[in-house]
C-alpha cells in the first residue's frame, strides 16, 4: 500500500527552494493523502546517497522532478545535474520494468515554460508544468496533475490550499512562540527563537508538524 501512496521528490534543497516551493509542495501532498519521500529523510552515513535514492524511486509509484534549477545563475557556477540524472533513473525504471514499476507516473516541473529545452531537449513532448518560483503556482501544478494523472476528484482549489498552507505556518509559528514565551528566558527574544527553530527544522519534523494538524 505504501507504494501506491508514496511520492518521490527530486528537487533542490537550498534554503530559498525549501522555504518557497518545497514546503507548500509537502503540505499539498499530505493534504491529498500522499506520502512525500525525499533523500534527506534518512541520515545514514553508511549508505551511499545514490543507493538511497534508488530505493526511494523504486518504492514510490509517483515522482515529482523539478528541473527549475539546472541553469547556472552566475559566472563559474555549474549546472545542477542531479535532478535530470534522477529523472533519467526514474524514467528508465518505468520503461524496463513490469508492473507495478511499469505503472509509475511522474510530474516534471520547471520555472518558466520551455526553459528545459535549452538543456534537456530529449524530454520534448512530455507534459511539463511551470511554477514561476511561486508557492501558489506550484500548488496549482500539483492540483492539476493529481486530477489529470492520479485521478483525484472533488479536491480543494489551489487558492484554498494556499490559504490553508499559510494558516498552518502561522499556527506553527504561534505554537513555537508560545513555547519560548513560557520559558524562563528573555521573553523579548521569543519571536526570534521561534522563527529560528522553524528555519532550522529538519524536513522530517516539518512533515510531522503538518500531519499532526490533519
Amino acid at each position: 500500500m505504501a507504494f501506491e501512496k508514496d511520492v518521490f521528490i527530486n528537487c533542490p534543497f537550498d534554503d530559498e527552494y525549501v522555504d518557497g516551493l518545497l514546503k507548500p509542495m509537502l503540505y499539498t501532498l499530505l493534504k491529498f493523502g500522499f506520502n512525500p519521500r525525499l533523500a534527506l529523510e534518512i541520515s545514514d552515513s553508511g549508505e551511499i546517497r545514490l543507493e538511497k535514492i534508488l530505493k526511494l524511486i523504486a518504492g514510490s509509484k509517483y515522482s515529482i522532478h523539478d528541473l527549475s534549477r539546472i541553469k547556472a545563475k552566475k559566472v563559474d557556477e555549474y549546472y545542477r545535474l542531479n535532478m535530470p540524472f534522477e529523472l533519467g533513473i526514474d524514467y528508465g525504471i518505468r520503461k524496463i520494468s513490469d508492473p507495478p514499476l511499469a505503472d509509475k507516473r511522474f510530474l516534471i516541473l520547471e520555472a518558466t515554460k520551455y526553459e528545459y529545452m535549452k538543456a534537456l531537449s530529449d524530454i520534448n513532448g512530455f507534459d511539463i508544468k511551470h511554477h514561476n518560483n511561486d508557492a501558489e503556482k506550484i500548488i496549482g501544478c500539483l492540483h492539476s496533475w493529481f486530477i489529470e494523472t492520479v485521478g483525484l476528484r472533488k479536491i480543494e482549489t489551489p487558492l484554498k490550499i494556499h490559504y490553508d498552507f499559510m494558516d498552518f505556518n502561522a499556527s506553527l509559528y504561534n505554537e513555537k512562540l508560545k513555547f519560548y514565551i513560557n520559558q524562563p528566558t528573555d521573553k523579548s527574544k521569543a519571536d526570534k527563537l521561534a522563527q529560528d527553530y522553524i528555519d532550522k527544522m529538519p524536513i522530517t519534523e516539518y512533515i510531522s508538524e503538518i500531519k499532526e494538524r490533519f
